[in-house]
């Protein structure tokens, strides 16, 4: 095993090779996330409205559920254990795809 010494003032996670990347918490922050967008229409535009469109345009937010779930594997992996910046990446990543959809479907 060979010794690596820091030399810079910032402590820096050193990554080994032979470390593994769990993506499974990507994918719970991912599929978190989905759910989270899909509460924020119904806070921003209250719940009689937002439920009455989402009645007739759920496979549309259903679709975007294995997306959601796969930016949080990407990000988590893109970034080897920093759970801070994967999860306001992902967050904020699914949210606005979340928020893309349903601005097209009603025409804003």
């Amino acid at each position: 095993m060979q010794n690596v010494t820091q030399l810079s003032v910032c402590k820096k996670r050193v990554v080994r090779e032979d470390e593994r990347i769990y993506p499974s918490m990507g994918a719970i922050a991912g599929f978190s996330f989905y759910w989270l967008a899909f509460v924020v229409p119904i806070w921003v535009y209250g719940s009689n409205t937002t439920l009455f469109f989402m009645l007739y345009t759920w496979p549309f937010f259903l679709a975007l559920m294995p997306p959601s779930v796969l930016i949080g594997v990407f990000f988590s992996v893109i970034f080897k254990g920093n759970m801070t910046l994967m999860v306001l990446c992902s967050g904020a990543v699914i949210v606005c795809l979340f928020w893309l959809v349903f601005s097209l479907i009603t025409g804003w």
